[in-house]
């Protein structure tokens, strides 16, 4: 069944999320490249990650989740598997997890064709934490995507092409964010879909059979415009807005291509942004930042003089105005990098 996201409604989980108390020792560490020039504020609680805020004023935790669902459309069909405990990322009860190395624990795995457990108990988390050489790359990073997206709710196995080898597995959350990515090739049984992991642009092949699976569609797309310094933002064709940002500095450009939104990061305490939007993509110069992995992402900034420049270690800074129309853009959604 092919749902259509959007963030207008269902705030069902409001009184479940507002109970969870954290249970995380670890703080959470700057996960972007750019979150700051030299000495960058950094949030040092743990932040509520499974959620998207609907705000009016600054973004802030509802408990929402963060696409809601709508009811399906006649005739379409629905592919979906039980939930499953993912592993492979530290995570407590309720909506908060820490922003750290991968868990040990194997995760279950849906095959499409047969490998040897052992290959198969080695194969990379296709996190932001993540490598996977052996994954083809996009090769069309600049084509737009089709607005279809994927969410695991069992660990999937992902391959080099249809039927090929293995090169990843894809857990069920990313940052403790149900995991959502955008489909960007079709195949009888398969689709193409980008992996957030190391290096830029990988792509691996999801066996549609075998349950497992929900499909959807968003509308939503990001585009930044690096030259311009320009984040635009559409939804069905129709531009909600247009402001002007800040980009990576010479030395830590923010990469381009085509990436996708991968998760949100709202921490109890804010600094310098109360909504952090991590993004499948990684810095091209940094290998780690304040303890992430050089995960880049869209956030806000405390100070507008930014706008406009070239500033950051890689992230993208956007006003307060455009924060709050990305609070409700779904996760998976694209995001269009140009130069």
């Amino acid at each position: 069944m092919f749902h259509h996201f959007r963030c207008d409604r269902l705030r069902r989980a409001a009184a479940q999320a507002t109970a969870a108390v954290p249970v995380i020792a670890l703080a959470l560490a700057v996960l972007a490249t750019g979150c700051g020039t030299a000495g960058p504020p950094q949030a040092t609680r743990p932040p509520t990650v499974t959620v998207q805020p609907l705000i009016t004023g600054a973004p802030q935790a509802t408990g929402a989740p963060h696409a809601t669902i709508r009811p399906p459309a006649a005739g379409l069909t629905h592919a979906a598997g039980a939930p499953h405990d993912p592993a492979g990322l530290h995570a407590t009860a309720g909506p908060h997890a820490t922003w750290g190395p991968p868990s040990s624990a194997q995760p279950r795995l849906v095959q499409a064709v047969r490998s040897a457990a052992a290959r198969t108990a080695r194969l990379a988390t296709a996190t932001t934490y993540g490598t996977t050489p052996a994954a083809p790359q996009d090769s069309a990073p600049f084509k737009p995507e089709t607005g279809t997206v994927i969410h695991p709710t069992t660990s999937r196995v992902i391959y080099s092409r249809p039927g090929g080898p293995a090169v990843a597995v894809l857990p069920v959350t990313e940052l403790g964010s149900p995991t959502w990515v955008p489909v960007v090739q079709s195949r009888p049984g398969w689709d193409r879909i980008l992996l957030p992991t190391r290096p830029n642009r990988s792509t691996g092949w999801i066996y549609l059979g075998g349950g497992g699976l929900q499909t959807a569609y968003t509308p939503y797309q990001v585009d930044i415009n690096l030259a311009a310094y320009r984040l635009t933002i559409v939804d069905a064709g129709h531009s909600l807005g247009t402001w002007t940002v800040a980009e990576g500095a010479p030395g830590t450009r923010t990469p381009t291509g085509r990436t996708f939104v991968l998760a949100s990061l709202v921490p109890l305490q804010p600094t310098y942004s109360p909504l952090i939007l991590p993004l499948g993509t990684h810095s091209d110069t940094l290998s780690t930042f304040g303890g992430g992995p050089g995960t880049v992402g869209l956030h806000g900034w405390p100070d507008p003089a930014v706008f406009g420049h070239a500033v950051s270690h890689g992230c993208v800074r956007v006003p307060a105005a455009a924060l709050r129309a990305l609070s409700r853009v779904p996760l998976g959604s694209s995001v269009m990098i140009t130069g």
